[in-house]
């Protein structure tokens, strides 16, 4: 089956969306998953490593803060009767509240450096699964006209892989022992929600989608310079031409030649940051 998405614009066919879906599953499979399972599992142990040092570290300083407020306490006992007690207790409670404070927003705040960027990483995945999720349910329930299922077969191919990559920076950040992001972007929903309202048909979703890998792939390779670990880099270097591949068979979705470019179809600069987030 060939379909035109645009006027003036390059014809596409089923079998040639589905032939590029098979060839990105394959590679994704192949290639970027095992690459990116071996780096995820030393950084993962690094930073299990880290935590656990920095535990130990702690408790030994709690240890030896409790043997001191011990003493002190023995001290107070013989001056003053049941005051020792309460001043130990609300010492220990409050060393406890202040070791590890909770992340709030899904676990995307209160974090700094390499796992600060895996947490915008994760939260953007989030986001790209859900909107494929609901593309998906609104093709398949016949809110978009007709929508070629080789269209949907790769909508559901990219939301997977998504998936996959959300989980591999959520890994790395219990691996460091913070929250799971599990929220979407704060920055980018609204925008994501209100143009989703607006889809009518392939076009329109397919629009959406390229907008959003888009997004992701100018993010990575803009995070890429801030990360500081080998591994973060690696990882990141691994997902970020995934989301590139999307976009290419998005744009070929939309009749258009792969790449960025203007309105007119006048090509960019390889990837450029513009639609880059923090």
């Amino acid at each position: 089956m060939r379909f035109r998405t645009r006027k003036n614009q390059i014809e596409t066919t089923e079998a040639e969306i589905s032939r590029m879906t098979g060839d990105l599953e394959d590679l994704h499979h192949d290639v970027g998953m095992p690459a990116m399972h071996e780096t995820l599992a030393v950084w993962a142990e690094d930073l299990r490593g880290a935590t656990s040092r920095a535990t130990d570290r702690r408790t030994f300083l709690l240890g030896a803060g409790a043997l001191a407020v011990g003493g002190a306490a023995l001290v107070a006992v013989n001056r003053t009767p049941g005051v020792a007690g309460a001043a130990t207790n609300s010492s220990s409670s409050s060393s406890a509240s202040s070791a590890n404070p909770p992340n709030t927003r899904g676990g995307i705040t209160g974090l700094s450096g390499d796992l600060a960027v895996a947490a915008l990483a994760a939260s953007l995945e989030n986001l790209a699964v859900y909107a494929y999720g609901a593309g998906i349910g609104a093709a398949t329930a016949g809110k978009l006209g007709t929508v070629p299922p080789a269209v949907v077969t790769f909508a559901e191919t990219a939301k997977s892989q998504h998936t996959e990559h959300a989980a591999a920076w959520n890994s790395i950040l219990t691996a460091a022992g913070k929250h799971a992001v599990t929220v979407t972007d704060p920055k980018l929903t609204p925008t994501v929600n209100q143009k989703f309202a607006q889809v009518t048909n392939v076009t329109d979703l397919a629009d959406l989608a390229l907008l959003l890998e888009n997004v992701a792939a100018q993010t990575y390779q803009v995070q890429a310079s801030a990360l500081k670990g080998t591994k973060a880099i690696e990882t990141a270097a691994t997902i970020q031409p995934v989301e590139m591949q999307h976009a290419a068979i998005l744009y070929f979705v939309l009749g258009e030649y792969p790449g960025t470019q203007t309105a007119k179809g006048t090509p960019l600069a390889f990837n450029p940051t513009s639609l880059a987030t923090s």
